[in-house]
């Protein structure tokens, strides 16, 4: 490939990788650092793409691999301290305004899956918890929350288009041009 499809590769996936390479690391200065590492292995590997229709794919993965190269040589000689680390506790603020975007949705679904997925999803109850109190079998709730999760990503699916990665963790989300529909009126979008 010559420069010039290098610079449009890169001018469509820069800040995505960006925000992904921000999303593992804090610190400002070693995501411009990797990011740059990731444009090098780019243009050397570049010449390795077979198919030009998972470039995004590939790009992303390079950059994964930067990461886990990143960790491993700040490891070395030392122990990472939690100032390394960007999620080094549960950030409460965060979950709630996750929350905040997920409640909707919940409440787009059938009630009772709606207070099944709001107690065990946004209350934090367990799901032997939720089992004891509303008498269910445990594995009779835990099919419920699988068929009520995947309910859940069908609302989502319907707005958004999601990319993940190889281990199924979410990479890039992009919203669907048409209006998201409300699911059984609920919503109010």
């Amino acid at each position: 490939m010559s420069d010039l499809q290098l610079d449009a590769i890169w001018a469509e996936y820069r800040s995505s990788i960006e925000a992904f390479l921000h999303s593992r690391i804090s610190n400002r200065s070693e995501v411009e650092d990797l990011l740059q590492e990731v444009l090098i292995k780019t243009y050397e590997n570049l010449t390795s793409l077979k198919n030009s229709q998972s470039v995004k794919a590939w790009l992303f993965q390079i950059a994964n691999h930067a990461i886990i190269d990143y960790y491993r040589r700040t490891a070395k000689g030392r122990g990472l301290s939690e100032d390394d680390l960007w999620y080094g506790g549960e950030d409460d603020d965060v979950r709630q305004q996750l929350a905040q975007c997920i409640a909707p949705f919940i409440q787009g679904l059938p009630d009772d899956e709606a207070a099944l997925l709001n107690a065990v999803e946004l209350q934090g109850m367990s799901q032997k918890e939720y089992a004891e109190v509303h008498d269910l079998s445990y594995s009779t709730l835990k099919s419920r929350v699988q068929k009520s999760r995947r309910d859940l990503r069908a609302l989502f699916d319907g707005c958004c288009q999601f990319d993940l990665d190889k281990d199924g963790r979410l990479i890039e989300f992009e919203e669907k041009p048409k209006p998201c529909p409300p699911p059984a009126g609920k919503l109010g979008c």
